[in-house]
């Protein structure tokens, strides 16, 4: 159960401290903990600071986190399975990458296919990116995470491009394959329904930081209204 894998030791951790974005100062005398083991949704209206957030998140352990950002920023001129693979890179050396790049090599294969496969994109898995929709290049930046089999997932608005029924589904994939989860979400049910804890950011602070089992979403709808 979830609850088993929770634990009391802070994974990120701020005190009274400051982030800006662009020299603007976007969260003010911030403190959080977000300990081992957690589903977290940042939640609030555009420019309240959830990518910033995510991005000093990021910061605190770079190694340990796999990383979807909110564009995929996906290689147009490489195939699916090459964007995918890219989240192994740090795994192999120059030389072996360099051959992969060439051809695909058996045990890269044996890697990307299953997650291809997992994200519906067996099909498209030796088509360049560019060819995509944007819901499945969003899929291919999620894969390109999962093939990292890091403990902790960080994504900015992951399910963003795709319909409600794959973004549920896609969310409980992250989740099956992650100890600990922080997510930025603009969809409040998806929020509530993937994420044990709902942090809300307006004006410059956390405003609410509550159980997802004790929310519903009437008590988010203030997030959203004007400043």
């Amino acid at each position: 159960m979830l609850s088993d894998r929770i634990s009391h030791r802070p994974l990120f951790q701020f005190s009274d401290q400051t982030l800006h974005y662009q020299g603007r100062t976007v969260l003010d005398r911030l403190s959080l903990s977000i300990v081992a083991g957690e589903r977290v949704a940042l939640v609030g209206g555009s420019g309240v600071g959830k990518s910033t957030l995510l991005k000093a998140l990021r910061e605190q352990l770079p190694d340990q986190v796999a990383w979807c950002p909110q564009q995929p920023g996906l290689v147009p001129m490489l195939s699916t399975f090459h964007n995918i693979y890219m989240g192994a890179l740090d795994n192999h050396s120059l030389l072996y990458n360099l051959a992969n790049l060439i051809k695909p090599l058996p045990a890269a294969r044996s890697a990307v296919e299953p997650i291809a496969k997992l994200l519906g994109l067996e099909q498209q898995l030796f088509s360049s990116t560019d060819k995509l929709s944007g819901g499945q290049q969003q899929r291919t930046s999620i894969g390109r995470a999962l093939i990292q089999k890091r403990a902790i997932f960080l994504g900015d608005e992951p399910v963003a491009n795709v319909d409600e029924y794959q973004g549920d589904a896609l969310l409980q994939l992250i989740c099956q394959r992650h100890q600990t989860v922080v997510l930025a979400l603009h969809d409040i049910a998806q929020a509530l329904s993937t994420c044990t804890r709902i942090i809300g950011l307006k004006d410059g602070a956390i405003v609410l930081d509550a159980p997802s089992n004790q929310l519903q979403a009437s008590d988010l709808a203030d997030l959203y209204g004007a400043s």
